[in-house]
């Protein structure tokens, strides 16, 4: 499965409600095999007083058809950052979509738990794997 951005990656910055620091985030549709695959959301998180890491959700589901089509959607989350003991930063599976709100577009935001025996897991760790890798927003933030 060949993975691709899809042509509209948009960006915006925020502030940290907690330190005043920026939150850079890119979204963009991820196509596999030239078809609408998932969408993601990378938070890039600058904190003063804290470690430097990004929070990505990334969402599987019936894509171009409305709303009403959205009944299959669900959502993955996961933390990249620092971890003690290693010199590259580190993926860890997290709740899904903490920070939006419910509706059909995330549509059954998986915790932890349930997002580790999903069938779709290995999908989600592929699409986060192309962003770290082709996200230039994320891949600056991370690497370096």
């Amino acid at each position: 499965m060949l993975l691709t951005f899809g042509p509209d990656r948009q960006t915006r910055t925020f502030t940290c409600e907690c330190c005043e620091a920026p939150i850079e985030r890119s979204w963009n549709m991820v196509h596999a095999d030239g078809a609408p695959y998932a969408l993601y959301y990378a938070n890039c998180y600058h904190h003063r007083d804290r470690d430097h890491d990004a929070w990505i959700d990334v969402v599987f589901g019936t894509w171009g058809q409305g709303a009403e089509a959205m009944t299959d959607h669900v959502s993955f989350g996961c933390r990249v950052g620092p971890v003690l003991g290693q010199t590259e930063p580190a993926a860890t599976l997290v709740d899904a979509g903490t920070i939006y709100p419910d509706g059909p577009l995330f549509g059954r935001k998986l915790d932890r738990a349930a997002g580790l025996v999903h069938p779709q897991l290995r999908d989600f760790w592929a699409v986060v794997d192309y962003v770290l890798a082709n996200d230039p927003l994320v891949n600056r933030h991370l690497y370096s």
